[in-house]
């Protein structure tokens, strides 16, 4: 079943599919979490071709050069986005480059009202289904490795990529969610985590396969997210951590209709909140499940409950809390602390550092028009995700840091995740990110960025001086600067934007009536 935003469950009706007369053609989507881009999930595929959802927050350049890459047939926007795609058509072509078929997806069940004299072979969604044919067969992939759709990083390195997913990674991806996820019959599901994200992290599929309920979200709010569990009985909802501090900090209002109906699972993953946030979400009836992935494992690989220090039963540190990872999954054959040069295991010790690394039947098939990162990325059978971590003597794998985040300091490597996570326990930092800052004697020392809580003011004495009481003189930030962070379309930090800031001398070289920068001696 699905249920739109107007909250009422909209009737079953046939997937007629537009029959395509092209093979592994791509067909684009552009949409927020609405029924239609769930529908497109199923009538892409079914249709024979490939299914691409793009971000929403992609800029027209960006999504020009999205389009010519996947050299798209056709792409459906939601109405809200018809400007930007609009736009990105012109620069394609301006190129010389033939444009993809355009349809719009209007507001719930109305017709579009945008001027089609742009492009002649524009098409309403609702109209498009009508011309399908209720005869038609659907057009089954020749092969299981075939694939089924591309979806792009994040691109934390200012650079994304294309990643193709096959039918048989998605297919097996979508089963083992229902088991990571603790998934029961019929389950409900709260569309809170991108569905252009790793195509929904595969949960648009799964939620099919156990004739779920689907409550679609063109915005996400504390207020919707509590009237939804309430209305709708939703067992689980997923995204990344940011939806935790939404929940704490919902209005009295909204979080008053807890104890909810029924047990909610919320799966996120990225960097986790404080502890404070984390027991406050817990304490407003969530399940709380801490998940470690990549777009390129096709999402979560990893999935684990997180738990408060009280119980005894888990880990008792809650810096070992946040950034210990679950055993891997039933469906990947192998997750592994390796040493890339002589790909050998590194001793369990929980001290020897080594890159993460993953093997089985759920990983992409590889970068699209990318040949040679695929061969070095899958070099020597194993995904390499360029993470750092240890393995532990009781199996758990704690990732340390990103190989090209990692600091370097008098010979010593320093864990920026580990310096973010006691910052992130300062009652006045709202975010806050570290890289490396180079140093004559050192060769790098931390630096940290970040930004105060609304309404809250701090020094950098202060942040240094908290960072004194729980870390040792090493890691110690040694400048802090204080403003926005960074960030890309995703929201995700730009590190590598932050280190471009930094001179050798330790002074961004940054706006300086938008930022406060003080440095330690």
């Amino acid at each position: 079943m699905l249920i739109g935003e107007d909250k009422k469950p909209f009737k079953y009706r046939r997937l007629r599919v537009l029959e395509i007369s092209f093979f592994y053609q791509v067909v684009v989507a552009l949409a927020p979490n609405v029924p239609a881009l769930f529908e497109l999930h199923f009538g892409v595929p079914m249709a024979g071709a490939v299914i691409s959802a793009l971000n929403t927050r992609l800029d027209a350049s960006t999504l020009a050069l999205a389009l010519e890459q996947l050299e798209a047939k056709l792409i459906f926007v939601d109405y809200q986005f018809t400007d930007a795609v609009l736009k990105a058509l012109d620069l394609l072509s301006q190129k010389k480059v033939n444009p993809p078929h355009l349809v719009v997806i209007p507001e719930c069940d109305k017709s579009s009202s945008m001027d089609h004299k742009h492009i002649a072979s524009d098409l309403d969604y609702n109209c498009l289904l009508e011309m399908g044919r209720d005869d038609f067969r659907i057009i089954r992939p020749n092969n299981e490795c075939d694939p089924i759709s591309v979806n792009y990083t994040s691109g934390s390195t200012g650079k994304p990529k294309g990643v193709v997913y096959s039918h048989r990674a998605a297919y097996l991806n979508s089963l083992a969610e229902i088991f990571r996820f603790d998934m029961r019959q019929m389950p409900v599901f709260l569309w809170t985590v991108d569905m252009f994200r790793c195509n929904g992290w595969c949960l648009t599929w799964a939620m099919a396969a156990l004739g779920g309920t689907n409550i679609c979200l063109r915005n996400v709010s504390a207020e919707i997210i509590f009237d939804a569990v309430s209305l709708h009985k939703v067992t689980h909802f997923c995204g990344p951590p940011a939806i935790l501090n939404t929940i704490a900090n919902a209005p009295a209002r909204a979080s008053s209709q807890s104890p909810f109906p029924c047990s909610v699972n919320v799966v996120v993953a990225g960097s986790l909140p404080s502890s404070e946030i984390l027991t406050k979400v817990e304490g407003l009836g969530f399940n709380v499940y801490h998940g470690y992935g990549m777009t390129e494992a096709l999402g979560p690989a990893t999935i684990r409950p997180w738990k408060p220090e009280s119980d005894s039963t888990f880990e008792t540190e809650q810096e070992e809390i946040r950034r210990r990872e679950g055993l891997h999954n039933l469906l990947l054959e192998g997750v592994d602390v390796k040493d890339p040069k002589t790909m050998e295991s590194v001793p369990n010790d929980g001290k020897t550092i080594g890159e993460v690394m993953f093997r089985g039947n759920i990983l992409m098939s590889g970068y699209l028009k990318s040949t040679e990162i695929t061969q070095e990325t899958l070099k020597g059978g194993w995904f390499h995700t360029g993470d750092l971590g240890v393995r532990h003597p009781n199996g758990y794998l704690q990732m340390k840091d990103r190989a090209k985040d990692i600091i370097i300091s008098g010979g010593e490597a320093i864990s920026t995740l580990e310096v973010e996570a006691v910052l992130l326990g300062h009652p006045k930092v709202s975010e806050a990110a570290v890289v490396g800052q180079p140093d004559a004697l050192l060769s790098e020392v931390p630096c940290a960025f970040v930004k105060l809580k609304e309404g809250f003011g701090a020094s950098a004495e202060e942040i240094i001086q908290f960072c004194g009481d729980q870390l040792p003189d090493l890691m110690i930030p040694r400048t802090i600067v204080f403003g926005e962070l960074p960030v890309n379309f995703s929201g995700k930090v730009q590190k590598f934007a932050m280190r471009e800031t930094i001179s050798w001398f330790g002074f961004p070289l940054l706006d300086y009536a938008a930022w406060h920068i003080s440095t330690r001696a």
